[in-house]
């Protein structure tokens, strides 16, 4: 969601501009843009659609020679996805990109009409940069951004330039923002991947503080007085962009689940390591987070609940951050975020933390806030996701709750089995991902259809959650995952004559009662497709899919990929823009 890149030095600028935006295609955006200038002259080129397409209007349009700039990727909040509401915006002396939402942008922004303002977007994002020409009229500038940033309620992060000024600001509230350090050039970023190719060195902004960049000078202010900051050094990889021969990034990102799994589970067969999986102290966990992480989250509650009798309640982010706070037993806040910087979760976060609860996060960015911030953290290590629709880091996350829920359970005498049984995963989930034929196949007899559900009784409920998300992200199919007994209580009226049903079966002791209610299903005119293990396989009479036989600790892993790949051809057929579909954003830093 939203990607800012700034920078000042002697290199070509558009050139590092450009590179750190294609960086950030994978948070998801609608337009881009960049603010060039060489002091003198400043040009802002902006179009609709894809960094590509605003490559190729650069080299049309360019004409400064510009020593720094700015540069934004969109993701439309206020106002639509057109060229005038692309960043930047420039309004008097300010030139500014923002990431995040100002909440009371139309009440200020009736003010400055009043005062002769006039405004060419629909953006909250221009008056701030109103809001600041205003107050630099008789301000310096770090006093006219104190009085800006104290005007504004919401969350904002600002990359500026300043008519007449060699230099950039940077400042952040409750967005993410951090400032790259380099050998006679500096460079800010809503993301490391967007500068992490020509410096591993950053700083973290804090909130309420501002950053001061010049070619060769790095000045960091709090309330008006300069202040030290720590220099870290990141070891991200960044962003490989190599397809390796596969069609989309999504695709490439299923196939790379052996792989990053079997690097996962490597680190925790070292029995020494697992102990920072141990849950067992604690009586209650909430679970905390957003989309595909919070069905994550619902396969770990099954999990925790079932082996390690440990009661866990799952919530999204934006819901538990409001909800009224009961903690009556030693209570874990776990966060799960493959960004670890998605804002309804932070806040979740913080406010756990406010109640003197411990979290633990379970996260992809080792140098994201929910990493820092938490009381323990687990990364995943995944790697950059350049696909908007998450299918590694799911799987991970998924991972790491399943080894969490065996080795606290082990430590309670509840597990028979040995740790040795993760270390199947990687061989299994090849075998699973080498059943194509059979993915196309469903997909071919399902893609024109308009809607479909997916059923599931306890865990396959939660890996339903999971599949609708990941088809309708991707397919716009419209699809609804529901538990598998509740269908008939109202919902059922929904069914159609040929409609797909989907039945993921992986518990023996809830097969019969879910095949009723598939059963229930195909008497009004459904399609049953069932998505089972190779030993409860009995259904012959169905389109279906067969898992290898496994480990309950496991099998959901083994479902996974195979939802992923059917809704990957679904999206094919349907001639979808998989790796970057409508509307969808990555990184979700706004609440």
């Amino acid at each position: 969601m939203c990607g800012i890149i700034g920078y000042i030095g002697s290199r070509k600028t558009t050139e590092v501009l450009l590179k750190g935006l294609y960086a950030l295609e994978y948070r998801g955006y609608d337009s881009a843009g960049v603010a060039i200038t060489d002091n003198k002259d400043l040009e802002i080129i902006r179009s609709v659609g894809r960094v590509s397409k605003l490559e190729e209007k650069i080299e049309k349009e360019k004409k400064v020679n510009s020593t720094f700039g700015i540069a934004h990727t969109r993701w439309a909040t206020n106002g639509e996805a057109n060229e005038k509401n692309a960043h930047p915006h420039k309004i008097g002396k300010v030139t500014l990109v923002h990431n995040g939402i100002i909440e009371n942008a139309d009440l200020i922004k009736e003010k400055l009409i009043n005062e002769g303002y006039k405004f060419n977007s629909d953006t909250d994002s221009e008056v701030a940069a109103a809001l600041l020409d205003k107050y630099l009229k008789e301000n310096d500038t770090l006093e006219a951004i104190d009085k800006m940033t104290k005007d504004l309620t919401g969350s904002f992060a600002f990359g500026i330039i300043i008519d007449g000024e060699n230099r950039l600001y940077a400042l952040r509230k409750d967005s993410p923002l951090l400032i790259g350090v380099g050998e006679k050039e500096n460079f800010l970023a809503s993301d490391i991947t967007a500068i992490i190719s020509y410096t591993p060195k950053y700083v973290l902004l804090d909130v309420g503080e501002v950053a001061v960049l010049e070619d060769s000078s790095l000045k960091f202010y709090k309330e008006g007085k300069e202040i030290e900051k720590e220099i870290l050094v990141s070891d991200s990889k960044g962003v490989d962009h190599s397809k390796n021969g596969y069609d989309h990034y999504m695709l490439k990102e299923i196939m790379e689940e052996p792989v990053v799994i079997k690097r996962l589970i490597e680190r925790y067969n070292e029995e020494e390591n697992r102990k920072e999986l141990d849950l067992s102290e604690y009586k209650e966990i909430d679970i905390v987070a957003c989309g595909s992480a919070m069905y994550a989250g619902l396969v770990g509650q099954n999990l925790l609940e079932e082996f390690a009798e440990i009661k866990v309640n799952v919530y999204p982010a934006s819901e538990y951050r409001y909800k009224k706070k009961i903690y009556n037993t030693k209570t874990l806040v776990i966060l799960v975020s493959q960004s670890g910087e998605t804002a309804d979760t932070i806040a979740a976060m913080r406010e756990a933390q406010k109640l003197g609860i411990d979290t633990l996060g379970i996260v992809n960015n080792p140098d994201s806030t929910i990493a820092r911030e938490t009381s323990r953290k687990i990364l995943t290590n995944a790697g950059v996701e350049i696909a908007v629709a998450t299918t590694k880091a799911y799987i991970l996350q998924v991972c790491v709750l399943a080894m969490m829920a065996f080795v606290s359970g082990e430590k309670k005498g509840l597990v028979k089995e040995d740790f040795s049984i993760f270390s199947e995963l990687p061989k299994l989930i090849k075998e699973v991902q080498d059943r194509v034929e059979e993915y196309k196949k469903i997909a071919k007899d399902i893609y024109k259809k308009e809607s479909c559900f997916f059923i599931g009784r306890g865990l396959d409920y939660a890996l339903c959650m999971e599949g609708s998300l990941k088809l309708k992200e991707v397919s716009y199919l419209h699809s609804e995952a529901y538990q598998a007994g509740e269908l008939k209580h109202g919902t059922i009226s929904l069914v159609e004559e040929g409609m797909p049903v989907l039945c993921i079966i992986t518990n023996k002791e809830l097969k019969d009662k879910s095949i009723s209610n598939l059963k229930e299903t195909e008497a009004r005119g459904a399609k049953g497709i069932v998505i089972t293990t190779k030993d409860l396989d009995d259904f012959d009479e169905y389109e279906k899919i067969v898992v290898p036989e496994s480990s309950q600790y496991i099998v959901s892993m083994l479902i996974v990929p195979a939802l992923q790949l059917l809704s990957y051809y679904v999206a094919l057929n349907r001639g979808c823009d998989i790796d970057k579909p409508r509307n969808l954003a990555k990184s979700v830093t706004v609440e």
